[in-house]
């Protein structure tokens, strides 16, 4: 006998040994030579390919019996079951077909019995997204519906281990998006900074993630426990810290929270479910949730958490189809205001929030009009805070640039149209932006107050222009609106100077269609606006020369060269 042989006797002994033995029933991992003895036979059966089948078909039944302990006895082992079980499943994966083996029911037992206990141990979670990236193509194919399905549990791993993970998780990160997972994936994403705090507050708690199942706690005979444990984790304090009248504050907060609680800490995609954000009562949890200090895993998942998302938007736009990206657009919209509140965090999220929904209308301009009754109501928002008011703002421009939706959507512009007149309207009326805003009256407020009214105005009165230009028959309304902008006379003079612009703009169809037209050739014009086609210019009249270089400039022109200097004679 070589000395291979023996030593493929040997394992396979070990194994089957494992397999019979009672003592290892329970507690298969605490056999210190079963995971090499696994490893080994798996070796084997890969190394042999002209004996391969036979060795399979040898190993596969200890295997088998080996995994089904394991997991059965998840909640008594004290030894994690992580690494021997990925080595398993590999082996599955590798010699299913010979042993005719359907890896998907042992692949989600692993997750819901193993990874779901192991997450926090970084060992099994650095073993597993090896694993994940391995095998990669062929969970795709021949899983699509694995991972997209367990991507709750799977951002666990990344949250809580932060750093050490983030480029093993980023390259299989693309594998969680799916039709089916899209739109719940999102916020989830956004909201990772709260898995954290949730998990923290947990072990805090209760000790050590690892072996616990956080996911049984929605089951728990003992919904105090999980109440006692979403107060501490939003609040930073505990059911008895209150004074003799606190309960009945704390026990609205509570009750408001709950469900949040167990939605973040769920282990499965389940579909995308509400979030109670908009209560007053969570605001004021996730405003206390800054009040300590934040700790490294926290501040890293802060920076992680927005790299996700850019791959998350760079998917969306290539591979997402259009029913999907514009039910997600309301989504983004209603979470631009609602972030973990961290200042750079929100800065970056946000700015990545309207980047894409802006490259969203681009793509396809018909969501204007699909998602005009969101719009509007986000319009109609944009006193209510400084985040509110940015939204608005992007909308307004998207909303003209795009016309509306395009010339085949009438109805839709002259809605979004009669939106923008009344939000002009309100701000000639009053000085209601900001209002509603939480801040000191001093010098610095008000000035800030009036330039974020300036530019709201600004932004208003182009996408009025745009429209009118877009859609002919609004050409009289829009005279009326910018007239009375530009008689206001307002204390900044760069909105009735820009209105007035407009309004002289529209005494000259021809230029006002080159500057304030469509800039998509699919509406059927060839031109961009504000742009020059210098090689017609001895050939016909330009009317789209820029002429905004020349604005608010009084008496003769500031500059010193002509036409001819610009436009190429014929030699």
């Amino acid at each position: 006998m070589s000395d291979r042989e023996r030593d493929w006797d040997f394992y396979l002994r070990t194994v089957a040994n494992s397999a019979r033995d009672s003592s290892f029933a329970n507690d298969p991992a605490s056999d210190p030579s079963l995971l090499h003895a696994v490893k080994k036979l798996c070796d084997f059966c890969r190394l042999e390919e002209k004996y391969s089948e036979d060795l399979v078909a040898r190993v596969y039944p200890h295997i088998n019996k080996i995994f089904q302990r394991a997991t059965a006895s998840q909640t008594q082992s004290t030894s994690p079951n992580g690494i021997l079980l990925l080595v398993i499943l590999q082996f599955f994966l590798d010699f299913g077909e010979v042993v005719l083996h359907d890896a998907d029911p042992s692949l989600r037992t692993f997750f819901r019995s193993c990874l779901s206990r192991e997450f926090a141990d970084p060992v099994v979670a650095a073993a597993t997204l090896d694993f994940l990236n391995v095998n990669k193509n062929k969970l795709l194919i021949s899983f699509p519906n694995l991972l997209p399905q367990f991507f709750p549990l799977l951002l666990k791993l990344i949250a809580w281990n932060g750093e050490k993970l983030e480029k093993a998780f980023l390259k299989f990160f693309p594998g969680l998006v799916s039709p089916g997972s899209f739109l719940p994936l999102f916020p989830s994403l956004v909201d990772l900074p709260l898995i954290v705090v949730a998990l923290e507050k947990v072990e805090r708690s209760s000790g050590s993630l690892i072996g616990s199942n956080i996911a049984s706690i929605q089951k728990s005979a003992a919904p105090e426990m999980l109440l006692a444990l979403m107060d501490e984790a939003y609040t930073g304090s505990t059911i008895g810290d209150g004074g003799g009248d606190s309960e009945s504050e704390e026990s609205s907060t509570i009750d408001v929270a709950d469900p949040l609680f167990l939605e973040i800490l769920k282990d499965e995609n389940d579909g995308l479910a509400e979030r109670h954000w908009t209560s007053p009562g969570v605001a004021a949890v996730l405003q206390a949730a800054t009040n300590s200090l934040q700790s490294d895993r926290l501040k890293q998942i802060l920076n992680i958490a927005p790299q996700l998302l850019d791959v998350y938007f760079t998917i969306a736009l290539r591979a997402a189809n259009n029913s999907l990206i514009c039910a997600l657009i309301p989504i983004l919209m209603a979470r631009n205001s609602t972030l973990f509140p961290d200042k750079n965090y929100m800065y970056e999220v946000r700015r990545r929030l309207l980047e894409f929904m802006l490259a969203s209308f681009q793509r396809s301009p018909d969501f204007i009009a699909l998602l005009k009754k969101p719009i509007i109501d986000r319009l109609g928002e944009a006193y209510d805070s400084p985040e509110k008011t940015e939204l608005a703002l992007q909308l307004c421009w998207a909303v003209g640039e795009h016309g509306g939706g395009g010339g085949s959507h009438k109805d839709a512009a002259r809605e979004l149209f009669e939106s923008l007149e009344l939000l002009l309207y309100e701000n000639l009326s009053s000085s209601r932006l900001g209002l509603r805003w939480e801040s000191a009256i001093n010098s610095d407020n008000r000035n800030f107050r009036k330039s974020s009214q300036s530019r709201l105005l600004c932004f208003v009165i182009t996408a009025i222009a745009k429209l009118a230009t877009y859609h002919r028959e609004l050409l009289p309304r829009a005279r009326v609106a910018l007239g009375k902008v530009a008689r206001s006379r307002l204390s900044d003079s760069r909105v009735w100077r820009r209105a007035r612009d407009y309004l002289g703009l529209m005494d000259d169809p021809a230029i006002c269609l080159s500057v304030l037209g469509p800039s998509r050739p699919s509406y059927g014009h060839t031109h961009n606006p504000g742009t020059v086609s210098w090689n017609d210019g001895r050939t016909k009249m330009i009317a789209h020369i820029p002429f905004y270089i020349l604005g608010e400039q009084e008496g003769p022109p500031f500059h010193d060269f002509s036409f001819s200097d610009v436009i190429p004679r014929k030699r």
